[in-house]
């Protein structure tokens, strides 16, 4: 059923097939009685809780950043069986992004290439839709730097999105690793990252004196890193003290795909994700499990399309996994699988 569905959602175009489903789902749900058939199907009866970063995760399975940019449809995604959303990229003032099209499939090598660009409805609007979050899903807040912003002032944007978010969400990632933001992949260097990771850890610090819990905060990163850069990323970790490493965001690379050279040419640039990203993300994120010795727990992304690629991801040290391809091209029933 869900193939058939795909296939027709396939002949529109890419971005438009993700607003048309998430509408529907959003409709039928709201119908009495059919959210509760439709969790029913996909909901994991064999699921176990998973305990990470100090939370209580419903199941391993969540879905990545990107998918859910503005907490539209949470409910959606916990009643298709997510565990967690990560929503976001969230920046501090709502923008639209890069120019349409800009989501394209490669269906041969089961993968996205996108080049969205931060686009969302701003950090505002964002925190008044988490106010009637569901219950029992966890969410994450991913953010960002909104693009007109330079990067020496890059921090103050962070810890807007921070301080606005921190009593609607249960963690926080820092994504400096999009490919869709110019300059944005320069934030990982050592230095600025540091001193964005610590300002965050500061602020987090003068929250919980004043009686807030204290939250998570990860960091997002990219596949293309070399190991030179992936041990400054260890080292800033440790000494920067954040709970945790979501490996990996999508990659500038387009080696060993199946689709024509002219074909992905015409698309341009852009992050891929799906199956031909899977290698080298699990990669980075065993090597970071190896040298952070345990240190640090680590959320594996990155090209999972079947229960298997899950199990890579735990086996390489990830405590979960999250999935945005890999939803599109094998639906809810991936989500069950995994959980």
């Amino acid at each position: 059923m869900f193939k058939l569905f795909r296939s027709i959602l396939f002949l529109m175009s890419a971005e438009k097939a993700h607003y048309v489903t998430l509408s529907l789902l959003n409709f039928l749900i709201s119908i009495p009685g059919v959210g509760a058939l439709i969790k029913g199907l996909y909901r994991n009866r064999n699921q176990k809780t998973v305990k990470a970063f100090g939370i209580e995760f419903p199941n391993k399975a969540g879905l990545a950043a990107g998918f859910d940019k503005n907490a539209k449809y949470l409910k959606v995604m916990q009643v298709l069986g997510f565990g967690h959303v990560e929503i976001g990229t969230v920046t501090p003032l709502p923008q639209a992004g890069n120019d349409l099209p800009r989501l394209f499939r490669l269906i041969e090598d089961e993968a996205i290439i996108n080049r969205m660009g931060f686009n969302n409805d701003g950090v505002e609007v964002i925190i008044e839709r988490l106010k009637s979050r569901p219950k029992g899903l966890i969410v994450g807040g991913n953010i960002g730097k909104n693009k007109v912003t330079p990067n020496e002032k890059a921090i103050d944007d962070y810890k807007i999105c921070f301080d606005k978010l921190y009593p609607y969400v249960d963690y926080f990632t820092v994504n400096v690793s999009s490919p869709n933001t110019p300059g944005l992949r320069e934030l990982q260097d050592k230095k600025p990252l540091t001193e964005i990771l610590n300002a965050l850890m500061e602020l987090r610090k003068t929250k919980v004196e004043n009686g807030s819990i204290r939250l998570p905060i990860l960091l997002k990163i990219a596949p293309d890193l070399t190991n030179e850069q992936l041990d400054d990323i260890v080292s800033l970790t440790l000494e920067t003290g954040i709970d945790g490493i979501v490996a990996t965001n999508t990659t500038i690379s387009r080696e060993g795909l199946k689709a024509s050279k002219a074909e992905v040419e015409a698309i341009g640039m852009g992050g891929l994700s799906g199956k031909p990203i899977m290698q080298r993300s699990t990669e980075v994120l065993g090597y970071l499990n190896t040298h952070l010795k345990g240190k640090v727990e680590l959320i594996g992304v990155g090209g999972i399309l079947s229960k298997i690629d899950a199990e890579d991801k735990f086996n390489n040290g990830a405590v979960l996994v999250q999935i945005y391809s890999g939803f599109i091209y094998e639906g809810p029933a991936l989500v069950k699988k995994i959980s």
